[in-house]
């Protein structure tokens, strides 16, 4: 790891003096819910550590209870960098345009960078579909995120023919706070169904290659093959880091140019950065999320 800082650090320096005399004091990172607070640090730590290293300042963590906490830092200059889902950075955005920019995407083992919103049930419950779904509890993540509320809720209406208000098609629409607990509330039999994220490659009895539910079964939350898939979205795609416009950008060049390494530096690390298996990371702008921007206006 040591030697590929000290490449970083070498090719980043021949950026113009001008930008070199930007200086930051510390470098704050935003994690959004979907797991508990404890297992966010954990699976990032690897990261915050060579983020550190690099920049020379004290790099710290933040794991806001919810999407919005993430949002509002960015927004307010108190968190300089996030892993967005789409939906959330729709909404920075819609916010204050000048606010965050897109660096980099999660890129799939196919080299896509797509992912799914992913309804499951329990096997014992007898659910097989959204049909079977009637009248019963239907949990969802938090209502800034992509996968975990702003897809389904255009997507399921589509096909129900009903609202998401609770009563109308299901019996309640129920919020977790995140995929973790969607997953763990299935799971228990506290809720009907739930709806999560997934990269929907590889098997479904390793919860697929990368996402929430392949998170749960490496942390023995979940055995899949209790559980039954029981509706998959259209591909969604996959949300953004995103850095603060007002950064110097000797950061932002540092910390694309780290995290474009992370998969090369140190494989373990990027496996539960990424959430799973997935290729690396490559670069992506605001364009790529402009129809989940229309989706999230249609939505207010």
């Amino acid at each position: 790891m040591k030697n590929l800082l000290a490449a970083i650090v070498a090719t980043t320096a021949l950026i113009s003096p001008a930008l070199a005399e930007d200086k930051i004091t510390e470098f704050r990172i935003g994690i959004l819910g979907g797991e508990n607070a404890q297992d966010r640090m954990t699976s990032n730590e690897c990261y915050r550590a060579a983020a550190e290293n690099l920049l020379g300042v004290p790099v710290k963590l933040f794991t806001p209870a919810d999407y919005d906490g993430v949002i509002q830092g960015l927004l307010g200059g108190t968190i300089d960098m996030a892993w967005l889902g789409a939906s959330a950075y729709a909404k920075a955005y819609l916010t204050d345009p000048e606010a965050v920019e897109p660096i980099m995407v999660k890129t799939n083992m196919d080299k896509s960078y797509g992912y799914y919103s992913v309804g499951f049930a329990r096997k014992d419950s007898g659910i097989t579909s959204l049909e079977d779904m009637k009248g019963k509890v239907f949990a969802f993540g938090d209502p800034n995120s992509t996968s975990g509320y702003l897809i389904p809720a255009i997507e399921i209406p589509a096909e129900t023919g009903a609202s998401m208000e609770s009563g109308d098609y299901f019996g309640e629409v129920k919020f977790t706070g995140g995929h973790e607990q969607t997953i763990v509330a299935v799971a228990n039999g506290d809720v009907d169904a739930g709806v999560t994220w997934a990269d929907g490659m590889g098997a479904w009895e390793d919860g697929y290659n990368s996402g929430a539910l392949r998170k749960a079964v490496d942390a023995g939350l979940v055995d899949m093959n209790q559980m039954v898939e029981i509706w998959k979205s259209k591909p969604i795609p996959e949300g953004p880091i995103v850095l603060r416009k007002a950064l110097p950008e000797r950061v932002k060049l540092d910390i694309t140019t780290l995290t474009a390494s992370l998969p090369y530096m140190d494989a373990d690390c990027a496996y539960n950065f990424m959430a799973g298996e997935a290729l690396g990371f490559q670069p992506i702008s605001h364009d790529a999320y402009l129809s989940i921007i229309e989706a999230r206006k249609s939505q207010m």
